[in-house]
């Protein structure tokens, strides 16, 4: 699985619906989760995935230095799935994405890793799996990190 993860002051996703665009998930200070399921990837990527989001130290202390969680300092997690940080495109110029999940198998283990998120008690808001999303954010330093984990390896 891979993610993408930016500190934010506030993030909010919406949809287009029957009036226009409706917010579907929003958030105040915290972390933006972009997140992809690829290939072979199972619910131990989804669970070790979402344990590292939530204990990762990248929010300052009280002496400026990245120090603190997300659930240190009380944030929330704005979870949108993204199957195109699996595009491939060291040839031609039209990303392949072979090596992402099927959809089915990529819902799942979205769902497995926003579950794992609320067992550790962080607020979550979520985007809509296989919709069309406009993603917002005030990206907060700018902090982005990206966290992957293959399939089967123990160390991530």
């Amino acid at each position: 699985m891979r993610a993408v993860v930016q500190r934010v002051t506030h993030a909010s996703v919406t949809v287009a619906g029957v009036a226009g665009d409706d917010i579907v998930g929003e958030i105040g200070p915290g972390l933006l989760v972009l997140l992809a399921a690829g290939e072979g990837d199972t619910e131990t990527e989804a669970r070790w995935l979402a344990h590292k989001t939530v204990n990762l130290r990248i929010f300052s202390d009280a002496e400026g230095k990245m120090n603190l969680s997300v659930q240190a300092i009380g944030g929330s997690i704005l979870v949108v799935s993204q199957f195109t940080l699996y595009g491939d495109t060291r040839r031609g110029f039209r990303p392949s994405f072979v090596k992402a999940a099927p959809p089915d198998v990529a819902e799942a283990l979205v769902n497995v890793f926003v579950d794992a998120l609320r067992a550790e008690n962080i607020p979550v808001a979520t985007g809509v799996f296989r919709a069309h999303m406009r993603v917002s954010l005030v990206n907060d330093g700018p902090v982005t990190i990206i966290l992957e984990k293959e399939p089967g390896d123990p160390n991530g």
